[in-house]
């Protein structure tokens, strides 16, 4: 609670700021997402990110470790899709945090001198992003925007770190399956140019291969079910104006005009 606390403080001297930076710290690390807890943690989480956004107070760890609180907490508690999708911008937030990231990156030194800090802050934030496709609903227009860092990413990586690559295909993939993804926005943000650019190098891995072909696969069942959902639309349609002739016609008005939302 008292971590909690310092938590919420926004002075800005660097005394207080060490304080907010160390309770984010260990918020993360701890289980803290039972209802009642919830209730002593979260708005204080939500002021941070909000303070942060218009002030830049927070160092990119503190950042990241408060955004994990709030991501982890969704998948036990539903009711903060709202806030973390449409208040707090994590879509455009985590593609922001990739591409700065990404810049402190030189990928041609050696691993020990590249910015390993900022690889791993990079794989932790694509933690978040599949937490984020796998359990988030909610249609926004950012997703496109954060699509594009992934792909950034992926080429940045390519030949340098495999891992991060492949994981950058893989979460393409499960965007593309998700339905509050939109196909258009898979076009904008220029994963499919992206993928067919992959799958015509000539030394590509059998994994990444398998990525490329997923999200493609995704794309045409997605394409599939959105007809048949039309067809089947239009199925009940016809059986709902059959019902109603149906009945009109045993003169069954009264259960007509009592179901009249439901048939119609």
């Amino acid at each position: 609670m008292k971590r909690t606390k310092a938590a919420s403080k926004k002075e800005e001297n660097e005394e207080n700021q060490k304080e907010v930076e160390m309770a984010l710290l260990a918020l993360r690390r701890i289980n803290m997402y039972r209802k009642m807890e919830k209730e002593l943690y979260f708005n204080e989480i939500k002021e941070i990110v909000q303070h942060h956004k218009e002030h830049h107070n927070l160092t990119q760890l503190s950042y990241q470790s408060a955004w994990q609180v709030l991501i982890e907490g969704f998948c036990i508690d539903k009711s903060l899709e709202e806030v973390i999708v449409n208040e707090l911008h994590f879509s455009s937030e985590a593609a922001r945090e990739i591409l700065e990231l990404l810049k402190c990156i030189d990928w041609k030194r050696k691993e020990e001198e590249n910015g390993r800090r900022e690889v791993q802050m990079i794989k932790k934030w694509l933690n978040m992003i599949y937490e984020f496709f796998r359990s988030f609903t909610l249609r926004n227009e950012e997703l496109a925007e954060l699509m594009r860092s992934l792909i950034q990413l992926s080429r940045a990586a390519k030949g340098n770190n495999l891992v991060i690559s492949n994981q950058c295909f893989s979460l393409l993939g499960s965007a593309a399956e998700k339905r509050n993804v939109k196909i258009d926005d898979l076009l904008k943000s220029g994963a499919i140019i992206a993928v067919l650019e992959e799958m015509k190098q000539s030394t590509l891995k059998d994994d990444i291969i398998q990525e490329c072909l997923n999200l493609f696969y995704a794309i045409l069942r997605r394409l599939k079910k959105e007809e048949e959902d039309e067809i089947e639309e239009a199925k009940r349609q016809i059986v709902k104006m059959e019902l109603h002739e149906k009945m009109e016609e045993e003169g069954y008005e009264d259960a007509i005009a009592g179901f009249h939302k439901i048939i119609l």
